[in-house]
């Protein structure tokens, strides 16, 4: 049952990714910005409930008062799809994400992620890829937006860690904004590389505000990894 339910929410998936990608690809640039990105929250959303209720996965999040609507530096643990969506569906609208550019190239999604300006980089190119971080990243928190970072910059298997990058650390550096640490254990529940898609509730946590003012990227890096690893910890399931 597991595998026919997730085969069906995999469907769902599809046909709203198509729908509202599609309609975003072609009217979202006559749109105003923010309303762009609330059709985008709207595709988050409308997945988080299909997977409540084809696959019976919920979710709780603890903190999301922490997170302002603008000016901050949102830095998550990346295990799955999941986040992608749950994030997109959660956080305040006006997102700007940093995300690989081999993703602007998808059909329907990628043509649909271009109208909310992410940040796209080549995860190839070294400092290049950091410097494009930083100087897009301070042209969109003046334009009052959230920047939305997977530091580990690839999906992690429940139990194991990569290096954080340094991307989301220096640019908080260069302009003092807050930092905002999520963690979460959705990898438990939609796996890597596995179609299926397990009942129960991810867990996420959201972390009190870190200053950035007058600190250096690496002391930045460091306090946001031990906090989401710390609170890794805590709620990841005991597999």
């Amino acid at each position: 049952m597991i595998l026919i339910r997730s085969l069906l929410y995999l469907s769902s998936m599809v046909i709203s990714t198509i729908i509202m990608a599609g309609l975003l690809s072609i009217v979202g640039w006559i749109l105003p910005y923010r309303q762009r990105c609330q059709i985008a929250n709207a595709w988050g959303g409308v997945n988080l409930w299909f997977l409540k209720l084809f696959c019976n996965l919920d979710y709780q999040i603890e903190g999301l008062e922490k997170i302002p609507e603008s000016g901050a530096i949102v830095l998550a643990k990346h295990q799955s799809a999941w986040e992608t969506m749950a994030l997109r569906s959660l956080l305040p609208p006006e997102q700007a994400w940093v995300l690989k550019r081999e993703l602007m190239w998808v059909p329907f999604f990628g043509w649909a992620a271009a109208t909310v300006q992410p940040i796209a980089i080549n995860r190839k190119a070294g400092r290049k890829a950091a410097k494009q971080v930083i100087d897009t990243g301070i042209e969109r928190l003046k334009q009052k937006r959230l920047i939305v970072i997977f530091p580990e910059g690839t999906r992690v298997a429940p139990g194991q860690r990569k290096r954080y990058g340094m991307g989301g650390a220096l640019l908080a550096e260069k302009t003092g904004a807050p930092v905002i640490p999520i963690a979460h254990n959705a990898g438990s529940f939609w796996k890597r590389r596995d179609i299926r898609k397990y009942p129960g509730t991810v867990i996420v946590k959201v972390g009190d505000p870190i200053p950035t003012t007058g600190r250096k990227a690496a002391e930045i890096n460091q306090e946001v990894e031990n906090w989401i690893e710390t609170t890794m910890q805590q709620i990841q399931p005991q597999e």
